[in-house]
């Protein structure tokens, strides 16, 4: 069985790739809850979504997020009613929204709305949110805190960021299944997702990082720095804020007391020896993916360090 710890939209890449290599139903993916947050009185869970979509083969690949060729109706009425919609809700997306809030208030927790979601989209791996306790990123700015997905879509990341904090993680308990996941698993992947704000939520919730470091299978990550810079998003800001340096090294010391194996981009080959100086493997390889070939490559390699 294969394990991954995952966030949004890097993530959902090397996913795809993964289940064109392995059987879906091999692969368990425990993902970043990090995001979620309530409008419209819904409960929505960005990389859960992402990871749903993309696995159920329905993901806008160009964006990234919400399903291929959705349209956003409701939310231009929304609009004209003088409702603030910051946050792009598209209307299959808003319908898997109002599902999860209605299976919610029915009294089930939110990794058994998600795996009926999966069910109903005809996903064949496992999907498991971090945990059914709420975690909440903040984001310390210069003009105030704010959750992350205010910092990323509603302010476009334009406040200067000066520290990040997991709300609710000291009391967070992991989704049933988690442990299990990371205890079993042959081969456990870090996705390339923003190690701070995707992969640090997951780390921050109780047992797991204990679990990582227990592990018998291999924990190889993918970096999601190429060159210094973040391929999506602002991975950058926000290890500046919390004093960590931007690039592979940087992401392999935040990783250093559970990783086996770091994948680092051909670019980054001259951080080889810092890196294995941690006491990580490290493996340089092209790990842009633009195509599905790309993904697939990337996700080989991955998979033969199991």
């Amino acid at each position: 069985m294969i394990t991954a710890l995952a966030g949004g939209v890097g993530a959902s890449k090397l996913l795809r790739g993964m289940v064109e290599v392995v059987r879906p139903e091999d692969l368990t993916v425990i993902v970043n809850t990090g995001d979620d947050l309530e409008l419209f009185g819904l409960y929505i869970s960005p990389d859960v979504d992402i990871v749903t979509y993309t696995l159920a083969g329905l993901v806008d690949e160009e964006r990234g997020w919400g399903f291929k060729g959705d349209t956003f109706n409701c939310l231009e009425m929304l609009s004209r009613y003088g409702h603030d919609t910051w946050f792009k809700l598209g209307d299959k997306d808003l319908a898997t929204h109002l599902h999860r809030t209605l299976l919610m208030k029915r009294g089930y927790t939110l990794s058994e709305a998600t795996a009926e979601i999966c069910r109903s989209l005809g996903v064949r791996s496992r999907v498991i949110p971090m945990s059914n306790d709420r975690v909440v990123s903040m984001v310390h700015t210069d003009t105030g805190t704010m959750t992350f997905e205010e910092y990323l879509v509603k302010h476009g990341m334009k406040p200067e960021v000066r520290g990040v904090y997991y709300e609710g993680a000291d009391k967070a308990k992991p989704a049933p299944g988690v442990i299990e996941a990371l205890d079993e698993a042959k081969l456990i992947v870090i996705c390339p997702s923003n190690p701070v704000v995707s992969i640090g939520p997951i780390l921050a919730v109780e047992g797991v990082r204990r679990a990582l470091r227990e592990a018998k299978g291999r924990v190889v990550a993918v970096s999601p720095i190429i060159a210094g810079r973040p391929v999506k998003g602002p991975a950058d800001r926000l290890l500046k804020a919390i004093g960590v340096e931007v690039s592979a090294y940087g992401v392999a010391e935040l990783y250093r007391d559970f990783l086996d194996v770091m994948i680092i981009d051909e670019v980054d080959a001259a951080l080889k020896p810092r890196i294995e100086d941690l006491g990580i493997e490290v493996v340089a390889a092209p790990t842009l993916m633009k195509s599905l070939e790309d993904k697939v490559r990337l996700a080989k390699i991955v998979l033969s360090l199991g």
